[in-house]
């Protein structure tokens, strides 16, 4: 009788792959895991209990089919434990970087339930994916047949990627516009190195370029540039568009000095630190200071994951402190755990129950801190922060970096579009399972329906939406054929 590769979590402990130590890791953008060796990365697969409702696979919103690929690679079957990774999911490496498993997949993982300690789902997933690049089973995408149907994505993040993978697979011609000098969105300029490594992305945006996607980049739409097109010209061009251009606008703080010089946002401070650290470029602010921590007090307001990127990426700035402000607590706060153990093994200090009620100097040197304590539950459930009188203290810093979360831009004032319907969030209405929007073959995805939401989401819409538009061009096509 062959012997049972899976079900032993109960014998063999969860093993994380080897974390770099923090004062090694702090010195540069490089990621903090080591790869698995194949051995364990078999042995960690094989604790999968291959229960009969997989709450894992559930609690995806990709809906991966995990129990599969993880026996798969616990029987050393490794590509094709990739072929059905790669089934339901466009880029499963970088998922298996940055998705919260711990608050999805794993997070659900029914011998974690029975303190087992969770499959190590994420890090497998991203061996599969890794070792699928190293031996050459990724391929440039190759259609069976081509199309003539054509279809423009504005925005070349994780949605707009996933959906141009599916289409072109499908054969249809894609061209896909973005603001930026590359593609990627947030993936190549928000997110740090140290959890993703660029050349992971690039390579992704080569397999697309190879497979036929084309790229017009530094394009803003509405924009007036030399390289800019309006909306009206983009879909002009197209049978389709799909709007995938994320939530940019960045929440604001108010109060006294918060105009002032070293108040700067999140995602310009990323960027900054993206394109100087991961890909060489020169960047006046970064070089003048504006935006590098280096020598520096650093306050970060804000609990989200982009709070945790900002202050691990001071401190690998070398900034002289690094201190994160939140206005609940840590039980109560947004971002990744995972990403706040991290933080805090590499320096950085929380300060909880805090927020800033105003700023002093100019150039800033501090920020007016309140003290809150929790009181009762809010409409969501969530005990809402309440002022302590007279708690106030100065926090010195000598620059502040907002990371309080996005919001969309007003697309249809930028775009001359007061017929593309917005919610009065600003996000634009579309059908969830489709992205149809009420404008006729105009259909929008990810953040800029959901609000900001995470990498996964803006996949699962991607591919969702164009599987909509292929039924939508085949539903088309047969009434032009009667």
């Amino acid at each position: 009788m062959a012997k049972q590769p899976m079900l032993k979590f109960v014998n063999v402990p969860r093993e994380m792959p080897t974390k770099r130590e923090a004062t090694e890791r702090r010195e540069d953008f490089n990621e903090i895991y080591a790869e698995y060796a194949d051995a364990k990365a078999k042995e960690q697969a094989s604790r999968c209990s291959q229960c009969g409702v997989p709450y894992c696979q559930s609690h995806c919103p990709l809906h991966n089919n995990i129990p599969d690929w993880l026996r798969l690679t616990a029987e050393g079957r490794l590509q094709e434990a990739y072929e059905v990774s790669q089934a339901t999911n466009t880029f499963p490496e970088i998922c298996g970087r940055i998705c919260p498993q711990d608050r999805l997949c794993e997070g659900n993982c029914v011998i974690e339930q029975s303190d087992h300690g969770t499959v190590t789902i994420g890090s497998v997933e991203k061996y599969i994916t890794d070792t699928a690049w190293e031996e050459g089973w990724v391929q440039p995408i190759k259609p069976a047949a081509e199309r003539g149907e054509s279809v423009g994505i504005i925005g070349a993040g994780p949605g707009g990627l996933a959906a141009a993978d599916v289409l072109r697979r499908a054969g249809v011609q894609v061209t896909v516009y973005d603001r930026y000098d590359r593609s990627g969105g947030l993936l190549t300029y928000g997110i740090p190195g140290f959890k993703l490594e660029k050349d992971v992305v690039m390579r992704r945006n080569e397999q697309l370029e190879q497979g036929g996607v084309r790229f017009v980049l530094n394009c803003n739409v509405g924009g007036t540039g030399p390289s800019d097109l309006s909306f009206d010209d983009i879909r002009a061009q197209h049978d389709a568009v799909i709007i995938a251009t994320g939530v940019y606008k960045s929440r604001d703080l108010g109060g006294p000095g918060a105009g002032a010089e070293g108040i700067v946002k999140a995602l310009d401070y990323l960027t900054a630190s993206n394109r100087a650290a991961n890909f060489g470029d020169s960047v006046p602010e970064f070089e003048s200071g504006a935006l590098n921590a280096e020598g520096k007090r650093i306050v970060v307001i804000g609990g989200g994951d982009t709070a945790m990127d900002c202050v691990r990426t001071a401190i690998r700035q070398g900034a002289t402190s690094v201190k994160c402000l939140y206005r609940r607590d840590r039980a109560n706060m947004p971002g990744s755990q995972r990403e706040v153990q991290n933080a805090e093994e590499e320096g950085v200090q929380f300060e909880w129950l805090t927020a800033p009620v105003g700023f002093k100097g100019d150039p800033v040197n501090a920020v007016v801190v309140q003290r809150m304590r929790l009181g009762l539950p809010d409409a969501t459930g969530r005990q809402s922060p309440e002022v302590i009188e007279g708690s106030d203290y100065d926090e010195p810093a000598d620059l502040v970096i907002k990371a309080l979360g996005f919001e969309p831009e007003e697309l249809p004032n930028l775009w001359g579009q007061p017929e593309l319907a917005v919610t009065r969030w600003g996000t634009v209405k579309a059908e969830f399972t489709t992205g149809r929007t009420d404008m006729d073959g105009v259909y929008a995805i990810g953040d800029i329906v959901r609000g900001a939401s995470l990498v996964v989401w803006a996949i699962r819409d991607g591919r969702d939406c164009a599987e909509a538009i292929l039924a939508d061009i085949a539903a088309k096509g047969a009434v032009a054929a009667e």
